[in-house]
This record gives C-alpha cells, structure tokens and sequence, in this order.
C-alpha cells in the first residue's frame, strides 16, 4: 500500500510541475536577445501602455489575437516583437535575421 501512494503522490508532483516548467522556458526564449541580431535596436521597455508604444513606436504590422489568463497580447514591428500582459508590456524581443 505505501508504494502505491508513493508513486501515486510521485505521479500528481509531476504531473502538476510539468505546466510550470515550459512557463519558465517560455519566459526564458522570450528574454532571450537574438544571437544575429544588430545591437542596439530601440524597443519598449516593460511596463509601458499600450497606448504609449502607439505614440512612440508607431502602429504595429501585426496585432496578435489575446490568449490565455492573465490575458497576453503581441504586436509584431519590423525588427521587434511586443508581448503585453494586460494592457502593458511584458517584453520585446528583437527578431532573428
């Protein structure tokens, strides 16, 4: 009996720490600089409102569909990508050539 709960507790810690895992590997790719990437390249910084990379960016080439809770959004620039939790950024990560 003590071996089935062993392994039957085992299989619930794995299975529950498995979704927290990719999160970080996600948040870790997302950081990420692109290796052949130019430096240098002027992005907005976390914390700023949608609303403010509007007026200093200008309007993206593409506006990604919301996912998922806490809502994310991305907005695709020419040399940039712009991830928003809620309405305010998350990151920007520069795109590979």
């Amino acid at each position: 009996m003590k071996k089935i709960v062993s392994t039957l507790l085992l299989t619930v810690t794995a299975a529950l720490t498995a979704p927290l895992s990719a999160d970080v590997l996600l948040l870790d790719a997302i950081s990420a600089e692109a290796p052949n990437a130019p430096a240098g390249i002027l992005r907005p910084e976390r914390g700023l409102s949608m609303t403010t990379v509007r007026q200093r960016f200008g309007e993206p080439l593409k506006e990604h569909a919301t996912i998922g809770e806490p809502p994310i959004t991305r907005w695709d620039y020419e040399m940039f990508s712009v991830f928003f939790e809620h309405e305010f950024v998350l990151n920007s990560v520069v795109h590979r050539n």
